[in-house]
């Protein structure tokens, strides 16, 4: 596109009609939920919702993205802090959940609203860092020789400025018993002309290992542009992974995970998590049963080489790690 990451950004699609005309879709179509809309507002970036097939009210990218009556029903065991992120919160901003890593909240905003999100419900007006504030983490940082890796999160970090972002990591530079950043974000898939030369010089003029796990679901997730985004992160010697979210209805299928594994691999990502889905107040319609998902991993080692396949990982709150099934 001709139009900067910002324009897009602003220029998303934020109501159901005008979403449904570029689809080809009536609103009868679609089983839609102005309630679960006014909670957890709808916000598709064009880049994104030209992926979705036209006139296909079941296409496996509109199901991520779109507000449906499902999200308001009643799930037992879902809530709104799934996988306790706020015991785990040591100061404003900072999740402390694992050893020898910090997890930071830099914003609540993301360029989509994934309907399946297990932060939907998180209080980023009082949590999310501030300029200030993330000065007075590095200080924290530096003065706690038992990190090594700190993971920047939201939100999405990659909605900050590049001004911001370059400023972030020249604070974190300084830290010296930190060995490696890690940055959890949908923006290369969902936009990712946000992959600018401005972004990868931050990249590449620190000297901390930078590993970017983006977020993809569905091979039809991956077209050209993203490609090439996830090149350009590979040319400047980033570490790619992909994390995954089991989704019924988008990826509870083994030759859509099987299609999903290779389409990374050949845009440069490796397959890393596929998650199980975090009980999220108003995802419980997105459920797949452990030993449903069990059977798809099985059913995926036994088609491709062990590189291909992620891990399937369940996160519990209070455990010391992911746990793996």
């Amino acid at each position: 596109m001709n139009l900067t990451w910002q324009t897009q950004l602003a220029s998303a699609f934020t109501d159901f009609q005008t979403l449904c005309d570029y689809l080809k879709l009536s609103l009868n179509d679609l089983n839609l939920s102005p309630d679960a809309a006014q909670s957890f507002p709808l916000r598709v970036p064009l880049a994104f919702a030209s992926r979705i097939e036209k006139s296909n009210p079941h296409d496996p990218l509109l199901r991520q993205v779109l507000p449906i009556g499902e999200e308001l029903n009643q799930y037992a065991g879902f809530s709104d802090d799934p996988v306790g992120d706020l015991n785990a919160v040591k100061q404003i901003g900072v999740l402390h959940k694992y050893h020898g890593r910090v997890l930071l909240i830099n914003t609540g905003a993301c360029a989509v609203h994934c309907r399946y999100c297990f932060r939907r419900n998180f209080p980023y007006a009082d949590l999310q860092l501030s300029k200030q504030q993330e000065n007075d983490v590095i200080q924290t940082l530096q003065n706690d020789s038992s990190i090594q890796e700190v993971i920047l999160s939201g939100g999405d970090p990659l909605i900050l400025s590049d001004a911001r972002l370059a400023r972030l990591f020249d604070g974190l530079e300084k830290i010296t018993t930190l060995k490696r950043i890690r940055i959890h974000t949908r923006l290369p898939i969902v936009l990712p002309d946000r992959v600018t030369n401005e972004l990868l010089e931050t990249f590449k003029n620190n000297p901390k290992k930078i590993i970017v796990v983006v977020h993809c679901n569905h091979a039809n997730e991956i077209d050209d542009d993203v490609a090439q985004a996830c090149q350009r992160l590979k040319s400047a010697n980033m570490t790619l992974l992909n994390q995954a979210v089991l989704l019924r209805g988008v990826n509870d299928n083994a030759t859509v995970l099987c299609d999903l594994s290779e389409r990374l691999f050949d845009v440069g990502v490796l397959p890393y998590y596929l998650h199980f889905l975090d009980k999220a107040t108003g995802t419980g319609h997105f459920q797949v049963s452990e030993n449903e998902a069990l059977k798809l991993l099985t059913a995926v080692q036994n088609r491709l080489s062990g590189y291909l396949v992620p891990k399937l990982v369940i996160e519990r709150a209070g455990e010391l790690s992911k746990q793996y099934l």
